[in-house]
């Protein structure tokens, strides 16, 4: 149904509102729903520059029942930003500021419409770094990413985002703002509001405020590339070097098929095998960390095994930050279908990898297999020519199967993308019946109308008219 959203222009000047085509357009969807084609154009668009504007336009969005939904930099890739049932975008990126840095505490303060790599940029003369950003740093937010709970090829020894995050100013779907959190690094003090918030996808609240911890830059970084002559061996040397205590700050598993994309793609002279990606991260004995990686790569039949310093690397994480476009643009006839994004036991790692290759094969379609291995997530998608119905079936059973695969060994369905409008159908199977109902008792209790990124996570809501509304 159609909101009245005038209203805005009552809080924001003319230049922070547009009704305007050509905006709301630019954020009916994030890049997986624009590849799709599932996109909801919003009403109308806003950019607040401060946490009290935040807070009008949501108080004012509940007193006319009209939805609000976050924006950042449109980068996911589960429908998370896609305003569903219309009304308001607000996009945070004017909300970019650097706020504080003290590098005596390690700590930085900031906007959440900061770029991820301008955090670092911030923060590189002090000799310090936010180690823990996704691939896509260069283009997404902070906000961002604590929204999504975001992680990257770095998680295996630094963790997630949500792991360097001390505290938050955050406005609730009812339009009060709330701090939670401090500048301590650790505390026992009342519930976590903070992580349960960092990962809510903007369903509770809005970031306005961030408290990042930092870490000191490495003395010494080294990297390069191994290459196998079987996937099975690759897979399982990056399980053994995990299991072993390897001290790997990068560990990207990259089969044979996502080589030949990247090659095409990038025009590079990756060989036509599986192969894994890895960084060294240290302040002393780096050489003693390669080798033992070396050793254990052996012991699994490597045929190369190639590590240099940190600019001889950068080749191969450009190829590794490119994959996603490289396995879009491979085929003009085929289209990816879902982007699969598994976590599951390392252990449980191998087998995973089999069993989407043999799943490809069995079904004769193209699964290209790659991820951030050591912390045991499979990035995967099916190619398919979406004209062909029969083809799409087989596909979607492929895509399901390797996600069922991964919740039946005690994994999860998402490492870092989120639940968005993608998944909402594995939120109940992966948590069971009565922690999705607790999950819907804490969004009512931030949010009781359902106004901030209504549609999201909850199965119900995957239906047109679905909210997840106060009981009374």
């Amino acid at each position: 149904m159609p909101h009245d959203c005038s209203f805005v222009g009552e809080i924001l000047p003319s230049d922070q509102i547009s009704f305007g085509d050509a905006e709301r357009e630019n954020h009916a969807a994030d890049w997986w729903a624009g590849e799709v084609g599932i996109g909801v154009v919003p009403e109308v668009v806003v950019w607040p520059e401060s946490t009290e504007e935040v807070a009008a336009v949501i108080r004012a969005a509940n007193e006319h029942d009209v939805p609000v939904t976050p924006w950042a930099a449109g980068t996911s890739v589960e429908g998370n930003a896609v305003p569903k049932f219309d009304g308001i975008s607000m996009d945070l990126t004017r909300m970019d500021a650097i706020l504080e840095v003290r590098p005596d505490d390690f700590q930085i303060d900031v906007q959440p419409g900061i770029i991820g790599s301008e955090v670092n940029e911030a923060v590189a003369s002090h000799g310090l770094v936010f180690p823990s950003m996704p691939s896509s740093a260069d283009l997404s937010t902070i906000g961002g990413m604590i929204a999504n709970d975001a992680s990257g090829q770095q998680t295996v020894k630094y963790g997630e985002v949500g792991d360097w995050v001390l505290g938050l100013e955050v406005v609730t779907g009812e339009g009060a703002v709330m701090t939670c959190g401090s500048r301590a690094v650790k505390t026992s003090s009342g519930y976590n509001l903070k992580d349960l918030l960092i990962g809510s996808e903007g369903m509770l609240g809005v970031v306005t405020r961030a408290t990042l911890r930092l870490d000191g830059l490495p003395e010494q970084k080294r990297g390069g590339r191994a290459v196998f002559a079987d996937l099975d061996d690759a897979s399982e040397a990056i399980y053994d070097a995990v299991r072993s205590g390897v001290d790997v700050a990068k560990i990207e598993l990259i089969d044979a098929l996502s080589a030949r994309m990247a090659n095409a793609h990038l025009d590079t002279g990756l060989p036509d095998a599986p192969m894994i990606f890895v960084e060294f991260h240290a302040d002393h004995g780096i050489e003693e960390e390669v080798a033992f990686c070396r050793s254990i790569f052996e012991a699994h039949d490597v045929q190369q095994f190639e590590v240099g310093d940190e600019a001889s690397a950068a080749e191969l994480w450009k190829i590794r930050d490119e994959l996603g476009f490289a396995v879009q643009g491979y085929d003009p006839d085929l289209t990816p279908m879902h982007p699969g994004d598994v976590t599951v036991p390392i252990s449980e790692y191998p087998p995973l990898v089999r069993y989407a290759k043999e799943l490809g094969e069995e079904y004769d379609l193209l699964v290209p297999t790659f991820g951030h291995a050591g912390d045991g997530n499979l990035h995967y998608t099916v190619l398919v020519d979406q004209s062909d119905e029969e083809m799409v079936e087989r596909g979607e059973r492929v895509y399901e199967a390797v996600l069922e695969r991964a919740l039946d060994v005690g994994g999860t369905c998402t490492g870092e993308h989120g639940i968005g409008m993608g998944k909402q159908q594995y939120l109940e199977r992966e948590h069971g019946e009565v922690a999705v109902e607790m999950m819907r008792r804490v969004k009512r209790a931030f949010d009781p109308n359902d106004i901030l990124n209504p549609g999201k996570m909850f199965p119900e809501t995957a239906e047109e008219g679905g909210r997840v509304r106060f009981e009374h």
